[in-house]
């Protein structure tokens, strides 16, 4: 296909943030464009890309046709907000400049609050199972702008944060997915309300062709398609209907709630894509998961260890707490505003808290008062205080490691506390191996 860059061709762009969004944009446009680089830390621009940085003294000095913000970029809270504001119209995202420069390419965009990358690792294997050439992209961390060899088949699976799809404009997909939608990332969106209105973009850009997929016992959902009338096919997600395939499934990583529901989700879109659902369970059965996604790092008889360091809210660790018995549960770090504990009363005498970081006294406050727990200030401690704890007796017992909370206030990222756990757990598997 050779429709890149039309739109794009001697227009002058900002590109504010220059990460692996901001790289990928630059190096798709720049052969055909002025591109400026600005970034809050120009310490981690490599050298290459140093002739393009220009001072955020010097912005009113060029009249930009575009600014491609970073997902990262709060332009209510960054150097140059008041720029930005004023020049509101001329923002766009990585999605923009891909939908913009491939209009006519299939894609299935997946966000929600929870399951956004499993759901799209997931229908990535099921597609390429069926031989189509399909690309896994977005908030998964492989930046869209990167993939190469496009033909008019190429399907793109996309993980959509609702960071990314705030500041789109142009951004539409035929196939849209809401797996869920719980309180999150508050401090950036201000209000419930406009972080539902930033994921349900990729639905109001739809048109009759198009196909929108979303929970049937999401009520805020389903009020929003009657009230905004939307033109796009709606399909509402029912779960019962899928029992007869579950019970054809033997992956213990869909023994918990919510990856059923992202799986039944599946269902319904090889249901359009007309795939046969064989190749759906054979799928299910294969899937690995991701690292620090509700990863089972160790399992035996007496013990079933999770890595679930992703964990940034309790709505996404509750399914975990209602899917396992004798629970060791490990959470902590920067907790989310607005977040709230919702697990049902008959759940809380299966799990023992240890709760570490920063915010771990508002964590603990959380937690209703029947659930015990131990608090300690990092993360290798109470992994100690674990060990000191656990009992090696025949009972089965699962360590879930979902912390519940951002990383930062210990850790450079998920990634980098997901590891941790797992270099110090091992001297709790030496222990109940004995």
């Amino acid at each position: 296909m050779n429709e890149r860059k039309i739109n794009f061709k001697n227009k002058k762009i900002l590109i504010y943030g220059f990460g692996k969004s901001g790289i990928s944009c630059f190096n798709f446009l720049k052969s055909d464009n002025f591109c400026t680089i600005l970034d809050d830390n120009t310490k981690n621009i490599p050298v290459k890309f140093r002739n393009r940085l220009i001072n955020s003294g010097k912005l009113l000095d060029i009249r930009f046709d575009f600014i491609i913000l970073s997902p990262g970029i709060d332009i209510n809270n960054c150097r140059i907000s008041s720029y930005l504001k004023k020049n509101r119209s001329k923002i766009i995202t990585e999605l923009d400049v891909f939908e913009i420069s491939y209009p006519n390419i299939n894609k299935i965009t997946i966000t929600g609050t929870n399951g956004k990358s499993t759901t799209s690792k997931l229908l990535y294997d099921l597609l390429k199972i069926n031989k189509m050439d399909v690309r896994l992209t977005g908030n998964i961390g492989y930046p869209i702008l990167m993939e190469k060899k496009i033909k008019k088949n190429t399907i793109f699976v996309i993980e959509a944060s609702s960071y990314q799809l705030d500041y789109s404009k142009y951004f539409k997909s035929k196939y849209s997915v809401i797996l869920n939608l719980n309180p999150d990332h508050l401090e950036r969106h201000g209000t419930f309300k406009n972080y539902v209105n930033a994921k349900f973009k990729i639905v109001k850009s739809q048109t009759k062709n198009d196909y929108t997929f979303i929970d049937s016992e999401n009520k805020i959902l389903s009020r929003l398609v009657k009230k905004k009338r939307i033109k796009s096919k709606v399909i509402k997600i029912d779960y019962l209907k899928y029992k007869k395939y579950f019970r054809q499934i033997d992956n213990i990583y869909f023994k918990n709630s919510s990856n059923k529901k992202n799986l039944s989700f599946i269902f319904n879109i090889a249901k359009v894509l007309k795939l046969n659902f064989r190749t759906v369970i054979n799928t299910a059965n294969k899937f690995k998961g991701l690292n620090f996604r509700q990863q089972i790092i160790y399992q035996s008889k007496k013990l079933l260890i999770i890595n679930d360091s992703k964990s940034t809210s309790f709505s996404s660790t509750i399914p975990l707490l209602e899917s396992y018995k004798n629970i060791y549960w490990i959470l902590g770090g920067l907790a989310k505003k607005g977040d709230k504990f919702k697990l049902k009363k008959k759940y809380f005498t299966n799990i023992k808290a240890f709760v570490y970081g920063q915010d771990r006294n508002l964590l603990i406050n959380s937690l209703p008062r029947k659930i015990v727990y131990q608090s300690s200030q990092t993360l290798k401690k109470i992994i100690k205080n674990l060990n000191n704890n656990i009992k090696n007796d025949d009972d089965k017992k699962v360590i879930l490691f979902s912390p519940c909370a951002a990383s930062f206030d210990q850790f450079k990222n998920f990634e980098e506390r997901g590891k941790f756990f797992n270099s110090n757990i091992k001297y709790i598997i030496k222990k109940i191996k004995k």
